[in-house]
């Protein structure tokens, strides 16, 4: 959980790519990978739209520590809560996280690397600087360490996790802007006398568009287990909102007693973490020009 995601190492896409996405369904693990994120989905919907059997922090003593039944289908925990609506919440709020995590950090690392790739020089000093910063930490200690300074809150967290991830945008997209900016249309958008803005939205933007959005399926799984991570440590969602991290520690202590208390968040984790590797092996698979000829 502390090292760095895999960055996508692959050459600049095509301005196609949205089209090439339909052969995700040809890929083995980018279609499993959407049926378990889709199944997720469809169980943390239950939560955002009050589909759930109960209500997840609602306390009921009676019912404490009750094995998975027909009435509650994967048990309850030691205070009566009924875990399957717990673990349908702790997903709605991990994704929400780790989406809003994703979303800054891509959006602001792609910014950076572009500007740096780009105009070279002066910027690219600055932001290799900060970028040589922020990988200077190990990525969970950043994390923690940010998510301490601030209230706990969704949003809080959130950023924390977007700031580690921020310098991983940065090098997927540096690298591929400064092969572009040599490439003859943009050496020809130059002689027309596009200013560099709109050369690096209209020519240069599009072909890195592939690297993006296999990096932010990539960086999704790690922000899953961040997130996870923080929670577990106590620097997460702040109870009593349910989440998948908080769940496990909880649990811990009646791991030999009531198993399905640990088992049922571990799995989910797992499952979430798995699928979205899954999606970003297949949407590296689709959107690699590379691999263009073997489909």
């Amino acid at each position: 959980m502390t090292d760095f995601p895999q960055t996508a190492q692959i050459p600049p896409g095509t301005r196609r790519s949205a089209h090439r996405l339909r052969g995700l369904f040809r890929s083995p693990s980018g279609l499993t990978g959407l049926i378990i994120l889709g199944v997720l989905a469809i169980v943390s919907l239950s939560s955002f739209l009050d589909l759930l059997p109960y209500d997840p922090i609602a306390q009921n003593p009676p019912a404490r520590l009750v094995p998975p039944s027909s009435e509650h289908l994967l048990g309850t925990d030691q205070f009566g809560r009924d875990i399957f609506s717990r673990v349908a919440a702790g997903v709605a709020s991990s994704a929400m996280i780790s989406v809003i995590a994703v979303a800054f950090s891509a959006v602001i690392g792609t910014m950076g690397g572009l500007v740096a790739g780009f105009y070279r020089g002066f910027a690219d000093g600055v932001i290799g600087g900060v970028t040589n910063v922020l990988f200077a930490f190990p990525p969970l200690l950043l994390a923690l360490s940010l998510a301490s300074v601030f209230d706990r809150n969704r949003f809080t967290v959130a950023v924390a996790i977007a700031v580690v991830y921020v310098p991983i945008f940065i090098r997927v997209t540096r690298g591929p802007v400064l092969s572009l900016r040599e490439i003859e249309y943009v050496k020809a958008a130059r002689s027309t006398g596009q200013s560099r803005v709109m050369i690096m939205m209209r020519h240069v933007l599009p072909n890195i568009t592939s690297i993006v959005i296999i990096q932010v399926a990539l960086s999704l799984s790690w922000a899953v287990l961040t997130e996870a991570s923080l929670s577990f440590l106590g620097l997460g969602t702040p109870p009593p909102s349910p989440s998948l991290g908080s769940m496990i520690f909880e649990a811990r202590i009646l791991v030999s007693i009531a198993p399905w208390t640990m088992i049922a968040p571990g799995v989910v984790v797992v499952l979430l973490v798995v699928g979205l590797n899954l999606l970003g092996d297949g949407l590296r698979d689709t959107l690699d020009p590379r691999n263009r000829g073997k489909r």
